[in-house]
Formats: structure tokens, sequence, C-alpha cells
């Protein structure tokens, strides 16, 4: 077929417009970050973008792989919902390492409800936006890549909905590794508290940790959930320790609703590890602040950051193989001993 053919069968930005159901303009503003469209709008637009499946011809897009013939230094987007907390904080020192290093700069893009987030990188000259904890619609991956702006994801919460470079921790092998440290230490009634539901991360966590308990043929956990808030951990942990055959031990899915198990216990009148041994997961600093000091699943956090912006800065070179754009990586958890595990009183 003649290359005349080929450009007749590429998605056009009219092909967009009719499907939006709006004009030519109006769509090449959406793809250019404009603000002079209504929320609307830009939500059709960038749904039509990933229907059609229309991306930009690399030739009528300025290359983002290097800094503009200005002094002004690349850059790359970094995508979150919060930057409170030791975890978030933690993201962006591996974010900012590796981007110094390449001598990148990094703007911190906050993923508003709005879902705003995408046209404000589409209106910067970003090289591509490490994304954390949130989960981009596929409009949003539509017009980033009609835009040529790679996405790396860090730990999504839900199955991407295209496919997309993805950095994250052996959860399943986490969760495992929690149990055979309490089956070894002679436990036999387990409960586990995981985050959200639907978050993929907290479902492996707590499958992996089942999986141990089957393989060692011993009861299954009692499972609450407390959506990755220490209160809410207390209270959802709280009538479970209160029963008559309560758990010698619980795996919390991250260190801050190990706090909350804490919380729990104390109300109880339950000592850790006396009464009630305690793992969580993360290893963030406050971890090891408790009283008494946490037992955790460790994530490399940082160098989820680091890796995550090396693959971006690959992936936005030209000359890098298409298949790049398909990495995932998983990075290795590890058990951290502290003074909240012990064996069972009885």
């Amino acid at each position: 077929m003649s290359d005349e053919g080929l450009r007749r069968e590429r998605p056009t930005l009219s092909d967009v417009a009719g499907m939006a159901g709006t004009s030519v303009p109006t769509v090449s503003k959406v793809l250019r970050g404009g603000t002079d469209v209504s929320p609307a709008t830009r939500a059709r637009v960038m749904d039509a973008v990933h229907a059609v499946g229309y991306a930009r011809s690399p030739r009528a897009t300025a290359p983002r792989s290097s800094a503009p013939e200005s002094d002004a230094p690349a850059m790359i987007d970094l995508v979150v919902d919060h930057v409170h907390g030791t975890w978030a904080n933690g993201v962006l020192t591996g974010v900012e390492s590796a981007a110094t290093a390449a001598g990148v700069d990094v703007v911190i893009t906050i993923a508003r409800p709005d879902g705003n987030w995408v046209s404000r990188l589409l209106r910067r000259p970003s090289r591509g936006a490490v994304v954390v904890l949130v989960d981009p619609a596929p409009g949003h991956f539509a017009a980033l890549e009609a835009a040529h702006i790679p996405v790396v994801l860090v730990t999504p919460m839900s199955e991407p909905s295209a496919p997309a470079m993805r950095v994250g921790v052996t959860n399943w092998d986490g969760g495992r590794t929690a149990a055979e440290h309490l089956l070894a230490l002679g436990h036999q009634r387990f409960a586990v508290v995981g985050g959200t539901r639907a978050h993929l991360y907290s479902r492996a966590r707590i499958d992996g940790f089942r999986s141990a308990l089957e393989v060692a043929g011993g009861a299954g956990p009692t499972v609450v959930h407390g959506d990755w808030d220490r209160a809410r951990a207390a209270e959802a942990i709280a009538p479970v320790l209160a029963g008559p055959d309560r758990p010698t031990a619980v795996f919390a899915c991250s260190d801050l609703m190990a706090m909350g198990v804490y919380d729990a216990a104390k109300a109880a009148g339950l000592r850790v590890p006396d009464d009630l041994s305690v793992v969580g997961f993360d290893d963030v600093p406050e971890a090891s602040w408790g009283a008494p000091p946490l037992t955790t699943i460790r994530q490399p956090i940082a160098e989820m950051g680091e890796v995550a912006v090396r693959l971006l800065l690959a992936a936005s070179d030209p000359a890098a193989a298409p298949e790049a754009e398909l990495a995932r990586v998983d990075l290795s958890t590890s058990l951290v001993v502290r003074s909240s595990t012990a064996r069972p009183a009885d």
C-alpha cells in the first residue's frame, strides 16, 4: 500500500470531531491542553480520541526527548493525588533523585477530582509522566498517547485500561512472607486488615497471606478492611479482637493500618506482642517509631520512583524499541523483624 493510502487510513482530527460531535479546532484545542473548553466537551473529545485510535504523526509533533532550543531544562511530570504522608514522600525522593541524575526537572501535578490533570500536562513540554496511585481513564491514556507523552504507572490501583509501563512490588510474595513468619512463631489464629477492597495490591497481599496458610494446612484468616486509614482499621479489627476465639496474630496491609491495630489492641487491654503479634506492610519511618517497633514487609518505595523515571526517560528516547513501552517491573519485598511479633502466649 502507498504512503498516501496509509495516510488516508490513519484516523484524523476530523474523525475525532465527528465522533465527539464538535469541531476540528475544538479537538485541536483539547489536545493542546486549552483551558477554554467545557469539562463535558473535553471528556467527549478524549473518549473519541480513544475510540477512533487517533495519534498525531510523529513528524507533526515537536520531539519531547530533549529540551527546547532555549535554556529551559527538560521536564517530567509526577502525577499524584496527594503529597502528604511518608509513603508519597518516599516515591518523590526516588523520582527527584533519578531526575537530578538525568538533568531533568520534576513538576508535581495533583490529580484533582475534576480529572483535568491531563490538560494541565498537555500544556507543558513534558517528556512524560510518572503517575502514582492514580488510575488514568481510557480517554486520558488516549490523549497522552496522541501527544506522544509516555506514562509510567507506579502501583496502579486497578488493572490499567490501556497498555502501560508499570512499576510495583511483589505484593503477593510479601503477604506470603508475613504469614510464613507468623506460622514459624507458632501462631494458628489469624486476622488480616486489608486496604480498599477493589485495590489490586491489597487483594494480592491478602491472597499471598491466605496461600501460605493453606499450604501449611491451617485455617484461613478473618479478613476486615480499613481503607488505608488508621482509625478505620482500628474500628474494623476491634470486634474481631473482642471475640471469644480472637486471633493471636494480625497482618495489616499497611503500616498505617497496623498502627490502628495497635490502637484497637490497647483499647481491648491486649499487649503487643505478648497477647497479639502484628505485622505491617511498607516499612515507612513510622514503623520503627511504634511502641513496640513494628515488624513489617518492606517495599523499596524510593527505588520505585527511581525505576519509574529511568523507564520513562528510556521510553521518551526516539531510538527506544516499541516493546519498551510495555515494560513491567516488580521490585522485591522483604521481611523486617522488629519487636511486634513473638510466639503466642498459649
